[in-house]
């Protein structure tokens, strides 16, 4: 005889025999009639040559042979349920590994700080790790499992992830105090004939604000382009240049380096910032628990925002 000529259920209702030693209780736990506990036991019987039960008092009694299979049936049958049924146990005090998040410069300034504090809380073995999505393939590096999550403005990111908007970034004005401007109406023309500070940040989104402005002939004078974030409050700081910057970044950098914010004289369209994810993560347990971190720290209006799958476009 070999284990294909065996019927898993079969095994089963053995085990619940052992167990309870009464057909009609085997019976109500597995939704059988008890004619078809005895008819499976009988098939049974027939594969293992023996009678495995025999009537008696209040019950069945099992017989020696049944008695020798009753251990290692169990333990093979804890297996698989335990394979099927994985417990993972996740426990954030306990865990010890590095996540590593895909986020732009931005990210790095509104994100990190309050990430690392709570987590030096509640998880004080997790190490963080960024990357840029500019200098790797995020897309392939997280449907490998190299890169865990991504915050950010990241169009690039479509079928195959998950999503849930945290917030929609409006964009402001930032120079020193001290400017010019700071005391004045900050009409258009003012912000036009002011000298900007242009960041080209490829591959985030936020360049869409200088399409945004070229398409509505609207002209500004650049004086210095970048191609990156975190030089902007030394930069500004300085000179008499003005920016404009998502406002999140923005109130990050106006009290360490002397700046002033102001509301733009144009409505800019709100750039989405989303938590990213990759459907081969969408059930793990870990992911999830650092997914449901970021959502309670950064989301707003939480209750209304639900994730929802991108849909792959042509």
């Amino acid at each position: 005889m070999t284990l294909s000529d065996i019927d898993l259920n079969l095994l089963l209702l053995f085990h619940r025999l052992m167990r309870e030693r009464r057909v009609s209780t085997v019976a109500e736990q597995m939704n059988m009639s008890q004619p078809g506990v005895s008819n499976a036991l009988a098939k049974l019987r027939r594969r293992l040559g023996d009678p495995l039960f025999v009537r008696g008092p209040g019950g069945v009694v099992p017989t020696p042979f049944a008695l020798s299979l009753a251990e290692p049936v169990g333990q093979a049958l804890a297996i698989l349920h335990a394979a099927l049924h994985p417990e993972t146990g996740f426990d954030p005090l306990r865990v010890t590994r590095t996540i590593t998040i895909g986020m732009t410069d931005i990210g790095e300034v509104v994100f990190l700080p309050a990430l690392v504090e709570r987590l030096s809380r509640e998880a004080p073995g997790i190490a963080l790790n960024t990357v840029r999505d500019t200098s790797i393939d995020l897309r392939h590096e997280m449907a490998e499992g190299r890169v865990d999550l991504a915050i950010g403005l990241l169009p690039q990111l479509k079928g195959g992830f998950y999503q849930r908007r945290l917030f929609d970034q409006r964009y402001v004005c930032l120079f020193r105090r001290g400017h010019a401007l700071e005391d004045a109406p900050l009409t258009l023309a003012a912000w036009s004939e002011a000298e900007h500070l242009v960041v080209v940040s490829a591959g985030t989104g936020h360049g869409r604000v200088d399409d945004w402005l070229k398409q509505r002939g609207v002209h500004r004078r650049v004086r210095l382009t970048v191609p990156h974030f975190m030089s902007v409050g030394y930069i500004l700081q300085r000179t008499d240049l003005i920016a404009t910057l998502p406002e999140q970044l923005a109130l990050q950098l106006a009290a360490p380096f002397s700046l002033s914010l102001r509301a733009l004289p144009l409505t800019l369209p709100a750039a989405p910032i989303h938590l990213l994810w990759h459907a081969r993560v969408q059930q793990d347990e870990g992911n999830r628990w650092l997914r449901e971190m970021v959502i309670d720290l950064f989301a707003e209006s939480a209750k209304k925002t639900q994730e929802k799958k991108i849909v792959r476009k042509s």
